[in-house]
């Protein structure tokens, strides 16, 4: 280990946001070098800053550069992932002052005219992409967007999707990327099904389609105390059980989309000689896990308990929420309480329509 990084080694653990920005503040006129000279910047400051951000929570990642001749620009991003989200801004939002530095949560909207994208030899710029918006009378608040670029063919399909989506990532912001897209499809001019639209006219779409899509589901809530349950069992092909407690009519509710994000929690137990089901002890902490997640997450302010599914020692719990920021600080809060006990994993994606519990309906 060389001087400059065994000094680092030597710095308290971070245990919150204020212990981060205490123990960049003491560093930053070495990371401010780095980054300026671009001298030993791999060394000199991203190989020290990830596990400090580690520290913190995982799921951050960075940009740095120079934003102007005297400010160092970093950039925190979660890298599209929802759930972390929260986190990043949290972060950014507590950063100080600190001269000739600049923080921003989350990769910001650029000016078309300002992204440019090269990947294996291909560019994505507002000359060779286009799109077009697909609409489907079943799933009228979906947003479906066909992203058309001028060289797709079939071979080099996967390269020309990445980049497509590093473009879109710059171009419409980090979170609007995330949140405002429901399903998004790349392809060439020769199976465009639609007139096509210039790529810069997307973010005016967007914000047109979101803007629509908030007044008409404002305030909208659904009272789960009266709701019917289904209880479904199967048998595995192992010999083990599957059963699954589903609230049948949160299913067949016809304004699912008014809450488009789902809480999918993922709890492992052993389950050694029990056909993969829980022990009497084990039920028990997994119910009361359910019970404080219901708790914090009250159907009475947009998060709806749809079932769970317990099979192959695994636990699953989903929620159906209106918004993903609350959610996903409630259930890591959740998941470090209970860690000396069991491990909680959880995700939030967005599904507008439910459609990931079909298979529900279908039993």
């Amino acid at each position: 280990m060389g001087l400059f990084s065994s000094l680092f080694s030597k710095d308290k653990p971070i245990r919150s946001y204020e212990d981060f920005w205490h123990w960049f503040a003491k560093h930053e006129k070495e990371f401010h070098k780095a980054v300026r000279t671009q001298s030993n910047i791999e060394r000199d400051f991203f190989k020290i800053i990830s596990p400090k951000l580690a520290e913190v929570k995982d799921g951050f990642y960075y940009l740095t550069g120079m934003s102007d001749d005297k400010t160092v620009e970093l950039v925190l991003t979660a890298d599209g992932a929802i759930k972390n989200i929260p986190f990043v801004e949290e972060l950014v939002n507590s950063a100080p002052q600190i001269d000739g530095w600049l923080f921003t949560a989350l990769k910001p909207a650029l000016n078309i005219r300002d992204v440019s994208i090269n990947l294996n030899g291909y560019t994505f710029n507002e000359s060779n992409l286009s799109f077009y918006a697909n609409e489907h009378a079943n799933f009228p608040d979906e947003i479906d967007i066909t992203i058309v670029h001028a060289e797709f063919d079939e071979e080099n399909k996967k390269t020309l999707t990445n980049g497509t989506y590093i473009f879109l990532d710059n171009f419409l912001g980090e979170l609007n990327f995330a949140t405002t897209i429901d399903n998004l499809v790349v392809t060439g001019k020769d199976k465009a099904e639609k007139e096509l639209i210039p790529i810069e006219k997307l973010r005016d779409y967007l914000v047109w389609r979101q803007k629509e899509f908030v007044e008409k589901y404002e305030g909208v809530r659904h009272n789960t105390e009266n709701d019917n349950y289904s209880l479904l069992k199967a048998g595995m092909k192992n010999g083990n059980e599957l059963i699954a407690t589903i609230n049948t009519d949160l299913l067949e509710w016809d304004s699912k989309a008014s809450h488009p994000y789902i809480l999918h929690v993922e709890i492992p137990y052993n389950s050694k000689g029990n056909k993969g089901m829980p022990d009497e002890e084990t039920y028990k902490l997994l119910g009361n896990i359910e019970e404080e997640i219901e708790g914090r997450l009250p159907d009475s302010k947009g998060y709806l308990n749809i079932g769970r599914q317990t099979a192959e020692s695994l636990r699953e719990n989903y929620f159906a929420c209106k918004d993903f920021r609350n959610a996903s600080k409630e259930m890591h809060e959740i998941s470090v309480a209970y860690a000396p006990k069991v491990e909680i994993k959880y995700d939030i994606y967005k599904d507008k329509y439910w459609r990931s519990f079909d298979r529900f309906r279908t039993a």
